[in-house]
């Protein structure tokens, strides 16, 4: 792969948190091999997106492909440069050490979630799809009063951990790496989600080539592992 590498300040990047982890074992890995400095910011993807569309200077962005697709329309990234990182599914969590309720099965899932008191989920897809999946399953106004929406940027774990929910419902890769939680599954067939994360450079950077240079290491099969590693599946 040619590497287009520039010195001085490293090459800027912004993405949602979902992909945080797996960002940051890929940025140590390429560094290392290339010697290129990266520096990714992980915020929740609502103010990613915000950040983006507002100008700031970033080289390259990661987040769920409607977003991406949305700033595209807005020209703050390089539409030619698009690239599908990964996908990742949807996965429910409980406190260390309280049971693990079924969700085995569609009708498993909506007992679960019609027992449950407390329900806490995202301001990200995965909540979109929470909501969206409530109607579909007959129970949206039941649940109403019982659901808690987490702040952009903050974990369905947190409200978990603390015992605020009794129910976490978010990406995989958002939960697995929390303390404090225990993952009870991903949800079952017929319910899941699966979000696709996008990257593109933006139209701000000053550094395109080796901002691409990036990205396509970034989607690369050296990659899968470490984004199977964090929860997601890779789309290579």
């Amino acid at each position: 792969m040619k590497i287009n590498r520039i010195e001085g300040a490293p090459l800027s990047g912004i993405s949602s948190m979902a992909t945080r982890h797996v960002l940051a074992e890929l940025v140590d890995d390429y560094e290392r091999r290339w010697g290129q400095r990266v520096r990714i910011e992980s915020v929740g993807g609502v103010d990613a997106a915000r950040r983006v569309s507002e100008g700031e200077p970033f080289d390259i962005v990661v987040l769920a492909a409607d977003a991406i697709d949305r700033l595209t329309t807005a020209r703050r990234i390089d539409p030619t440069s698009r690239i599908d990182l990964a996908r990742s599914g949807m996965a429910i969590a409980v406190a260390r050490g309280a049971p693990h309720p079924g969700i085995g099965t569609q009708a498993a899932m909506r007992d679960t979630l019609l027992a449950a008191r407390r329900i806490g989920y995202s301001t990200g897809p995965s909540g979109t799809h929470l909501l969206s999946l409530f109607e579909r399953l007959g129970i949206a106004e039941t649940m109403a009063s019982r659901i808690v929406q987490v702040p952009p940027g903050v974990p369905v774990g947190s409200l978990l951990a603390n015992g605020e929910v009794e129910l976490g419902f978010q990406q995989l890769s958002e939960l697995m790496h929390l303390r404090d939680i225990e993952v009870v599954g991903s949800l079952p067939p017929e319910t899941q989600s699966f979000t696709v994360f996008r990257a593109a450079v933006c139209t701000v950077s000053t550094c395109k080539d080796a901002a691409k240079a990036l990205l396509s290491f970034l989607a690369s099969p050296s990659a899968a592992p470490a984004i199977r590693r964090h929860g997601m599946e890779p789309m290579t």
